[in-house]
Formats: C-alpha cells, structure tokens, sequence
C-alpha cells in the first residue's frame, strides 16, 4: 500500500526540502496510527502554511526556532484567525516539531513554551427528538434515492456513526442476523454498534428493492451507493441533510454531525451510561464524551424552565 505522500510531486531548493521533512512526518504517522486523509491534509496544511511563511525570510522550518514560531502565531492572530483555528494549529506544529526531535533532526522542540489559545468549550449542535423525527422523515421514500437517503439518516440516528464512516459502509460490514454494524473508525480502531430494529427494517427493505433500483446492472460493495454506482462523498451527504432539513423546517444551523450529536444526546438524556455512549462514538478519551453531558444538563434545564410553575 502506498503512503499519502509517495505521489507528491519534488520541487527543488527550499521548497524540496521542507516538503520532503514534512513527507517524511506524514508517512510516519499515516503509519504509526493510520490516520484519515482528512486529518493528514490538515496537517499538511497547517504545516505549509508554516514553511510558506518562514519561507518568505529565508528560514527554513526545521530550523524555526520559538521566536520565529510566535511571529507565525501573532501574525495569523492579526490575519483574523480564530482562537479554535490556531490551537489546532499550534497542535500539529507541536507533533511536527517532537517527530524532528524523535528522529535526532534538532535538539530542542520550539513549540515547548507556547501555550495554546484559552477556548471556550463550544457545545455541539444538536437536534430535539421531535426535530430528529422531522428530518427523517423529510425524504420521499416513494423514490429509490429518497429511499437510500431516509436508511441513510435511518441509520447515521440509531447508532450514531461518524458521516465519513457511513458512507464507507460495506456489505461486509453489516450482520442482519445479529443486528450489529462493524466500524473500524480513527485511528484503526474497530468497534461493534448495534442496530435498533427500526433501522435494521429500513436496511433490509432498501437493499432488497430501491438499492437495486439505482444500481440497475452496476455492482458495488458500499451499501449507499450513487446513481453512479460509487461511494457518496462527505459533501453530498452534506447537501443531502441541509435539503432534508430546509424540507423539515428546522431553523437551526446544522453539520454533518448534527445527528451524532442527537444519538449521544439523546442517549445521555434517556439514561444511557456515559462510558457505554463513548464505546458506540469510539472515542478514545472519555473527555471528548463527556461533552455531551453538558448538552443533556442544558436540556433540562431549558425543560424544567419551561414546563415547571416556579421554572
């Protein structure tokens, strides 16, 4: 299998050399971790906009030293960027620069007195069990695609995957008989989530009728496929909510996340155990979970100020 970074193109001079140490870091986490292309494209990306810059005054990455880091920092603080912005920032210059030290390329890591930005914790958007109830039923199921999308929200609501690991979904990966999907989710890491009966219905119908409706003579592995016969991308699922959610009448801003983040919700709110919701999201750290406590608190209370006489 080749790495991310084994088609990239060689320039010469100073740009060769900072995309080769910067190749050289991304085959070797892509490697040690495996992982996605979104989150490597966003490491190179943060990464040349480094090298770009330090370019323009004739130094050379490998070579910055934390002075030259916190020009970059305050520099792109004056551009505009925000606080969210630069702390993932400073977040892959972090992993940049211990993978040089790591490797016995420089001495001392330069990002090892910056601090990152204060951030205020931002509360995923979610959505009410009535509004969950209008979106999946926004899709006209009397058309195959129609069909395809409501399994689609069917599915993503029951057992709360990530929108990347939806539309990879294979045959291989769904058992029926036991009603569980299997994912291999970040970094590798492979999980089992059950299926609810309600979802398990709207799978066995679509791949038994309106999925061979749009495959027509075309053969494919991913359960949700195009007219096409391909794999949907991250974005055209994303019209494909926004649409469904214009159609729903639902007024608030969503992201392709927004009904993962009503599965936890949801799942907290009904009394769910915490460690159990961070098992079916797949999170490492019980931290990133534990957000969603937050959430579920603010619901009830929003609940109680509402429908209590003294609320």
């Amino acid at each position: 299998m080749s790495s991310p970074t084994s088609k990239g193109t060689r320039k010469s001079g100073a740009t060769l050399s900072a995309e080769a140490v910067i190749n050289s870091f991304l085959d070797a986490i892509w490697m040690e971790q495996g992982l996605s292309g979104n989150t490597l494209d966003a490491y190179r990306t943060d990464l040349m906009a480094l090298h770009r810059w330090l370019d323009k005054s004739g130094i050379d990455c490998v070579k910055a030293t934390r002075t030259d880091l916190l020009e970059f920092i305050a520099w792109r603080a004056k551009q505009g960027a925000k606080p969210r912005s630069m702390a993932r920032q400073l977040s892959s210059l972090r992993r940049f620069y211990r993978y040089l030290v790591r490797e016995g390329v420089i001495g001392v890591d330069p990002t090892e007195r910056i601090d990152m930005p204060k951030l205020g914790r931002s509360l995923p958007r979610t959505l009410s069990e009535a509004e969950v109830e209008a979106l999946l039923t926004a899709p006209d199921i009397s058309e195959p695609l129609g069909y395809r999308d409501r399994t689609m929200l069917e599915v993503l609501y029951a057992t709360g995957l990530r929108v990347s690991e939806l539309i990879d979904l294979r045959h291989k990966h769904i058992n029926l008989n036991q009603g569980v999907l299997r994912v291999v989710g970040k970094g590798n890491r492979e999980r089992l989530i059950p299926l609810g009966e309600e979802s398990q219905e709207w799978l066995r119908q679509f791949i038994d009728g309106p999925r061979q409706e749009i495959l027509l003579d075309r053969q494919t592995d991913y359960v949700f496929p195009t007219r096409r016969g391909n794999g949907m991308t991250r974005q055209a699922f994303w019209h494909i909510i926004k649409r469904y959610a214009r159609r729903a009448h639902i007024q608030k801003q969503l992201s392709p996340h927004s009904l993962r983040h009503a599965f936890a919700t949801h799942l907290l709110n009904n009394g769910a155990d915490l460690r159990v919701v961070q098992m079916l999201l797949g999170h490492s750290d019980l931290s990133t979970t534990q957000i969603y406590t937050h959430v579920a608190r603010k619901r009830l209370k929003d609940l109680h100020a509402e429908h209590h006489p003294r609320g």
